[in-house]
């Protein structure tokens, strides 16, 4: 039998969206609410969550970095696995993103691992608040064995998952149909999931990542 997270109630909001805060530049509160290493150092709140989730030095800080227009919110590292707890930043006090560290770096110990991979694990079969998954690949490359791993558990929990492709400025635009093609048999795609191209260098995608992260924030009237 297949888990179904239970979500917690969504409460409809009728102030702007965080996208429309975000082009005005009226975003109130941003900041790192705890980075945890267990669920006891869960935040008590209500706030629904968005998981972001991809292969070290994938672009997951960059990514939200870029999409809330700051240049140094969320922490980047040139040290690929520096990232070694969930880090749940607020948003305004309307969403947590929650950075989980990454996959496949193969220079931690198999035991760090282990421990890396019961807590992301336990996260995102547990947590009541979260409401998708950000899925980060490299526009690149073929998804990794840990991606299409990532993409089938997120399948089999039922869990919501955005696949966003980034580092898309590292490839001719021309080509990016092709590599979307290429991620999305590697994973064999779910044709009802959104996919974004994006890039934190030249951001493209923005507005496409917030129409895929707001449905899981909001609720339409």
């Amino acid at each position: 039998m297949l888990f179904s997270p239970s979500f917690p109630k969504k409460e409809a909001l009728h102030s702007p969206s965080i996208y429309d805060k975000i082009e005005g530049m009226n975003i109130n509160n941003l900041s790192l609410t705890i980075s945890a290493a267990s669920s006891k150092q869960y935040p008590e709140t209500n706030i629904p969550e968005i998981a972001l989730a991809g292969r070290s030095n994938v672009g997951k800080s960059s990514f939200i970095n870029t999409i809330l227009n700051r240049k140094n919110f969320a922490r980047t590292s040139g040290q690929p696995g520096k990232t070694q707890l969930l880090n749940f930043y607020n948003i305004d006090d309307t969403v947590h993103f929650v950075d989980v560290p990454g996959y496949g770096y193969a220079r931690v110990s198999k035991k760090e691992r282990e421990k890396w991979g019961k807590m992301i694990e336990d996260y995102l079969t547990q947590r009541e608040n979260l409401r998708a998954v950000v899925s980060l690949v490299d526009i690149r490359h073929e998804p990794s064995e840990d991606d299409i791993l990532m993409y089938e558990f997120l399948k089999f929990y039922e869990i919501p998952v955005i696949v966003v492709a980034t580092k898309a400025d590292k490839i001719a635009r021309g080509k990016w149909n092709k590599h979307e093609a290429m991620i999305k048999k590697a994973l064999q795609f779910d044709s009802t999931d959104d996919f974004v191209i994006f890039s934190s260098f030249d951001k493209t995608g923005i507005s496409e990542a917030w129409k895929a992260l707001e449905q899981y924030i909001y609720v339409q009237d």
